[in-house]
């Protein structure tokens, strides 16, 4: 009874899942649902004397190719076996078991054909290591033990590959994605995923998923993952699918620093720290950046540059530590830069690393320092440090939503005038701080999408324009 209940839930979710790939609506099954349907048809199947009900791959794909959408084309096919079994039950038992089987032999030739070989092989070279394993063993020793020994071969790949036993031991259990949606202005979701994500952890990354409108723009943060397999990356395509067919956007970034030994987009990705980029193996959101540059008449550059002093000078980067700088996007003098950067605080067992995108513009004359944040909680405890707010006169709403700093109130007071003060009222929320002769720019604490990456250079380009003007004005 167990041996048959595992075989018919995982061909049945195997189906499932083929079905979800072939539906030209892109949409999404509810599993759980279907096993509970299964399970109950199956258990008036038994009463009638029949065997287990099952989702087969056969008659699904013929409903899709024969413009089936919807349940009408379940049950009509439905309708059309009971007829045959209550009028024609003579003439079904004529047909030669052979011809059911080479029909059972064809499709399996199918989904086993040389050209599938050959999409596995382009995807990974170990992808084929564990599809004979998976195909062998079924064949020879049965359907369990053949997906048995697929996950387990999966597993000690994984393994090999990394090196790291420990990554998958002592991550396992932990919870590794964090989703919430951002402010209202943002109008979109943020999903980071940490540790590893694989076929062992999908599905918590797959329930915040689930939980999300396919209306919506979501963000999925892969950069602090140091392992994503083939499941995973296939997955998320299918989402990404689903989410444009009905509107939304699913956008995933974080894997311009994971190595990959293919370029198919389902490969496996490996976190591997100071590897040569390769001009010709870019990630979907570094193609795009490439083009973004481009439309932007920037130049884009790849490759990591230890080259960080421009950045000391900041207040924000005082007590942190700059690991590297890579995909920029730069005019061509330099003076205007968009960069994806990864820093450290702290040390020891209390070192974090972070990976953001910044902006940073050099100025052709000089300006106060300053930093200009939202006004929030750690604001207020900077206030209570003794860093106080320098407030602005005749913008007291202004004064009330930011929080300036600046080792010359009097000069910033100055410079701050109505049309600056306008701009930052008018305009998203950004981290902006001056060292007296370039800006630096970002959002959040973290890698930027190729939509806020976009908004991000157009914030940078007007107020570039203003700060200009307010510099002839004062100075």
């Amino acid at each position: 009874v167990l041996a048959i209940t595992l075989i018919a839930s995982i061909e049945s979710l195997l189906s499932i899942k083929a079905v979800d790939q072939l539906d030209p609506e892109k949409r999404r099954s509810n599993v759980n649902r279907d096993l509970k349907a299964l399970g109950l048809a199956t258990i008036g199947s038994g009463f009638l004397g029949g065997l287990n009900v099952v989702t087969v791959i056969a008659r699904s794909s013929v409903n899709v190719n024969n413009g089936g959408s919807n349940r009408s084309s379940n049950f009509a096919h439905a309708t059309f076996l009971v007829i045959f079994i209550l009028l024609f039950s003579t003439q079904l038992t004529r047909i030669p078991l052979p011809a059911l089987m080479a029909i059972l032999v064809y499709t399996g030739y199918k989904l086993a054909s040389p050209s599938n070989v050959v999409k596995i092989f382009k995807i990974g070279k170990e992808q084929l290591i564990i599809f004979f394993t998976t195909l062998l063993v079924t064949l020879f020793v049965g359907l369990i033990s053949g997906i048995l020994a697929g996950v387990l071969m999966t597993f000690v790949i994984h393994v090999i590959l990394n090196k790291d036993l420990e990554l998958f031991i002592k991550n396992w259990r932990k919870p590794n994605v964090l989703m919430f949606k951002e402010k209202k202005g943002d109008q979109h979701y943020y999903i980071n995923v940490k540790h590893f994500c694989t076929f062992l952890n999908f599905y918590r990354l797959k329930e915040k998923l689930n939980a999300i409108p396919e209306t919506e723009d979501v963000v999925v943060d892969l950069s602090l993952c140091e392992f994503v397999d083939h499941t995973v990356m296939e997955n998320l395509s299918a989402y990404q699918d689903v989410f444009h067919k009905r509107g939304g956007h699913l956008e995933i970034i974080g894997l311009d620093l994971h190595g990959t030994d293919s370029e198919h987009p389902f490969a496996l990705r490996r976190l591997i720290p100071g590897i040569p980029f390769l001009t010709g193996n870019l990630t979907k959101r570094q193609t795009t950046l490439k083009e973004i540059a481009q439309g932007y008449s920037l130049e884009y550059e790849v490759d990591v540059k230890g080259n960080t002093e421009v950045l000391d000078k900041f207040r924000y980067f005082k007590t942190k530590k700059i690991e590297k700088i890579y995909n920029r996007l730069f005019n061509e003098d330099d003076s205007f830069s968009v960069f994806d950067i990864h820093y450290s605080e702290g040390e020891f067992i209390a070192k974090e690393d972070v990976r953001t995108t910044m902006l940073h513009i050099k100025l052709e004359h000089a300006i106060p320092e300053f930093t200009l944040d939202r006004e929030g909680f750690m604001e207020r405890l900077y206030a209570i440090a003794g860093y106080e707010d320098i407030p602005i006169d005749n913008h007291s709403d202004f004064t009330k939503r930011f929080y300036l700093l600046g080792k010359n109130p009097y000069r910033v007071q100055e410079y701050f005038n109505d049309d600056l003060v306008k701009f930052f009222e008018c305009n998203s929320y950004y981290h902006v701080e001056s060292d007296g002769v370039s800006l630096l720019i970002f959002r959040t604490q973290r890698t930027s999408g190729v939509k806020e990456i976009k908004k991000l250079i157009d914030f940078g380009n007007r107020l570039r324009k203003v700060v200009v003007k307010e510099v002839q004005v004062a100075y």
